[in-house]
């Protein structure tokens, strides 16, 4: 019992600096506060945040098949060199020479309000039919989550497109639930 109590409060510890790294401030304000009870107070429907299954991301949109995400389960991704992506739409902020990104797909059984969370800094796009789709709503992850970014997305039903560019890392931990 007390290795999976060091384990799960390294885990904590790890996840407070995982979105902000040391150097920045943040780390050294808030990492004292992360304990394992604030990993285990997540609420229920991010839970599966803290059992990511590996997924590769897609490089090409003909490649979404294997780079599926299943909402309600998390996802550590691997990305790829920007370089080696063809997005379907041009993202916004599409990275530099040295940045991450890639492209991962998600099947929205109903339309509402979806919410994609990454774990740390890059641009995300959502397209559906073809469009960008505006996000309505941004915020972090709860502290000592390791939940960095939060984006909700008005869909329709159907096959929907995540792009990530612009990432620092080569992985991130990727999740989708349904919000409303």
């Amino acid at each position: 019992m007390a290795r999976v109590k060091q384990f799960l409060h390294l885990t904590a510890l790890l996840a407070c600096t995982a979105f902000y790294p040391v150097g920045t401030g943040w780390a050294a304000e808030h990492a004292a506060h992360c304990t394992p009870q604030h990993v285990a107070a997540l609420p229920p429907a991010l839970a599966p945040w803290a059992t990511p299954s590996p997924v590769s991301a897609a490089i090409q949109p003909d490649g979404l098949n294997a780079a599926l995400l299943t909402v309600g389960k998390a996802a550590q991704v691997t990305l790829h060199p920007t370089t080696d992506i063809q997005y379907s739409i041009r993202p916004e902020a599409p990275g530099g020479k040295v940045s991450s990104g890639g492209l991962l797909a998600f099947d929205t059984p109903d339309a509402g309000t979806y919410r994609v969370m990454l774990s740390g800094r890059a641009w995300l796009d959502v397209v559906a039919h073809g469009t960008v789709t505006d996000s309505t709503h941004h915020q972090h992850g709860p502290d000592c989550s390791g939940i960095g970014k939060m984006v909700d997305f008005t869909l329709p039903a159907g096959r929907q497109t995540i792009q990530i560019s612009g990432s620092g890392t080569p992985t991130l931990e990727v999740m989708v639930i349904k919000v409303q």
